[in-house]
């Protein structure tokens, strides 16, 4: 199912001189689309009600802002936010917040995204996957939420032409959870994790780039060793990996997977801070960490999905 929503484009964000983003007063959305016909394969979310915002008052605050948790997703959805026409430069990028599987970080991880790429004339697919999933364990709660991930990239490019992308120029960008999903989404390349079920899934599932920022789950948490499902990355895509030294979720997990892909030959660049901790999207702070949107936008020039002049 479609649902179409009135195209606001006026720019809510505040994009510094790093390439930071301040806060983001989330806009609608161009498109809401449905990712699954009917019967929703893979491990589904383990739900205990209503889908919605469970942040309570006492909520961790975030650059002294507030962040939206949704959780009890049981219809898994894409969120299309298009740049105005004039803007678009082909290139598209599926978003996945974080949230440990459990709850998505909606604005945080989403939609401030989402305003930063559109700002860059980057098509943002605001990817809303099933969560909860994290008491499947793993690997079986990683399958779903990357399933949805695949089912996205191939709609998107069933959408290309309308939307003014290329559909050789479709990437994902991945926080924490999202970036665990992002990675799997990765190195899975063509191989689809779910049969293919309409004319949509004639489209490649693959990501042509990934962003992964402060990824989880890639490393195994007792051993710190690489899980066997990211062993085979021979068929991932370019990769930026962003971490912090001082990240409670292991900066292991991003050191792994960048050594894995230099091991397969794929083209990879690996930045760890010094400090920043863990969870602050593009949200500005004291710490070096928030500058990392810059060397993003570096590097999507780098691979040309970019130009140098769009920011």
């Amino acid at each position: 199912m479609i649902t179409r929503l009135p195209a606001v484009r006026a720019l809510c964000c505040t994009i510094f001189l790093t390439g930071a983003v301040s806060t983001s007063l989330a806009e609608d959305p161009d498109q809401v689309i449905d990712l699954w016909p009917s019967e929703i394969p893979g491990p589904l979310s383990v739900t205990r009600g209503e889908e919605g915002d469970t942040t309570g008052d006492d909520g961790q605050l975030i650059a002294g802002e507030r962040v939206i948790r949704t959780g009890n997703v049981s219809t898994p959805q894409m969120h299309v936010y298009l740049p105005p026409a004039e803007r678009r430069n082909g290139t598209a990028c599926v978003v996945c917040p974080g949230g440990g599987f459990s709850i998505l970080a909606w604005d945080l991880e989403g939609t401030e995204v989402a305003d930063w790429l559109t700002s860059r004339g980057i098509a943002a697919i605001v990817l809303k996957y099933r969560v909860p999933t994290r008491q499947h364990g793993w690997p079986d709660m990683v399958v779903g939420p990357a399933s949805d991930a695949q089912r996205a990239l191939s709609l998107t490019r069933l959408h290309a032409e309308q939307w003014q992308i290329d559909p050789n120029q479709v990437g994902v960008l991945g926080f924490s959870a999202g970036g665990a999903t992002a990675a799997f989404v990765a190195v899975k390349g063509e191989s689809r994790l779910y049969e293919a079920m309409d004319p949509a899934d004639e489209q490649s599932c693959r990501a042509d780039y990934a962003v992964l920022v402060y990824p989880g789950a890639i490393v195994d948490r007792e051993s710190a060793e690489l899980r066997e499902e990211f062993a085979d990355a021979s068929s991932a895509p370019p990769t930026l990996l962003i971490h912090a030294a001082d990240d409670p979720v292991n900066c292991a997990n991003s050191i792994a997977f960048f050594q894995v892909l230099r091991k397969h030959d794929r083209s990879a660049e690996l930045h760890i801070y010094n400090s920043g901790g863990h969870g602050y999207g593009l949200r500005r702070t004291d710490k070096g960490v928030t500058t990392w949107p810059a060397r993003a936008t570096g590097w999507l020039e780098d691979l040309r999905l970019l130009k140098r002049d769009e920011h």
